[in-house]
């Protein structure tokens, strides 16, 4: 048997044993420049969310390999009917001239950075051409943070609620005279069990749950009656302040402990400590990265701080979760968001009842 020459045996020597798969989802930069190098591997990621178990075609049903235009792209013909489906219709990214590549950083970078990004940012980032291309993008992307199929919070865990007012300045004349937006945030209060560094015992911490938040029309009982309906599990146990707006809980079959503030700021922090600090990241957010936000688009950015906050503890799986919810809706135009014709509570798709996320 001939001794194997030394060229070959580098050569298998340097040769894969195996192929690693590509991950679900990237975990750090690194791994995203790893699985989207090109348009073509975009494709490839979208076509597999669309479709995890293989094409099907939308007119006749077929499930086999779609033919591939080699001159369109983005197109999939169906073998049996030869229907042509767009890969990007009815998602988010339907009818854009923008590159997946775009869409799909810009998805990366909202749905992992702590205090997402702006729209001139997100512009300058991914070299945009015009800044009204990325202020449509990130409304699309926060018109998909909405789940559809969203549970109530507080079945298993208490409520803190409380109602705070963003944006806009406050005008003179007293107390309670104010253009800005009241908000309410609804969180569920967990326990975590921690070890004391100091005693070495095992102690109960309470850490925020999950999230829920929306501006209100108006900071009355009628309106935090339906929010609680729309959002809170029917029994949960509800504390906030004694304020003339949560008397109605009890009488929707809620367990209400309200508890009179005072005027006292380090009394509201002690009784409610999880939606105080939640409050003051939210407005510090909306003043840090957006320099304020406008009334009819709150929402929208109500919506993006819940989705990353719900998530916080599974950053990296959030690119798939919102690139997974995009591709079943369209989201606003840039028309619609211009002249105000887009309601971000009341459009976001199939579910009606409201901003719920994670």
């Amino acid at each position: 048997m001939p001794e194997m020459s030394d060229a070959n045996r580098r050569q298998k020597q340097a040769a894969p044993t195996s192929v690693t798969p590509l991950p679900d989802f990237p975990a750090n930069l690194l791994e995203f420049h790893r699985m989207f190098p090109d348009e073509a591997a975009c494709r490839r990621y979208l076509e597999r969310m669309r479709w995890p178990s293989g094409f099907s075609c939308e007119r006749c049903g077929a499930s086999e390999e779609p033919l591939r235009l080699a001159t369109r792209t983005g197109v999939l013909k169906c073998r049996s009917c030869l229907h042509q489906t767009r890969l990007t219709a009815g998602t988010i990214m339907q009818g854009t001239r923008t590159p997946l590549q775009v869409w799909f950083w810009a998805t990366y970078l909202v749905a992992t950075q702590t205090s997402g990004i702006s729209a001139l940012e997100l512009q300058k980032q991914l070299g945009i051409a015009r800044y009204e291309t990325a202020f449509v993008m990130l409304h699309k992307l926060r018109a998909a943070m909405v789940r559809p199929d969203q549970d109530p919070i507080g079945a298993q865990w208490p409520v803190e609620m409380d109602i705070a007012f963003v944006g806009g300045q406050h005008k003179g004349g007293g107390s309670g005279k104010t253009n800005k937006a009241p908000v309410i945030l609804a969180v569920e209060v967990r326990q975590k069990e921690l070890r004391d560094p100091q005693t070495g015992k095992i102690v109960k911490r309470a850490m925020a749950g999950r999230l829920r938040v929306r501006m209100l029309p108006d900071k009355s009982a009628a309106q935090v009656n339906r929010f609680a309906q729309d959002c809170i599990a029917a029994g949960a146990h509800i504390a906030t302040d004694d304020g003339g707006e949560f008397e109605g809980l009890p009488g929707c079959g809620y367990h209400h402990q309200p508890l009179a503030m005072l005027g006292n700021r380090a009394r509201m922090d002690a009784w409610l400590p999880l939606v105080s600090t939640i409050t003051a990241n939210l407005k510090a957010w909306l003043d840090g990265t957006f320099h304020g936000v406008s009334k009819p688009h709150l929402q929208a950015y109500l919506n993006e701080f819940m989705f990353r906050f719900n998530r916080r503890f599974y950053r990296p799986m959030s690119f798939r979760t919102l690139l997974g919810l995009g591709i079943h809706r369209t989201g606003p135009s840039y028309q619609k968001l211009y002249e105000r014709d887009w309601g971000h509570f009341k459009n976001p798709p199939t579910d009606g009842g409201g901003a719920s996320t994670g």
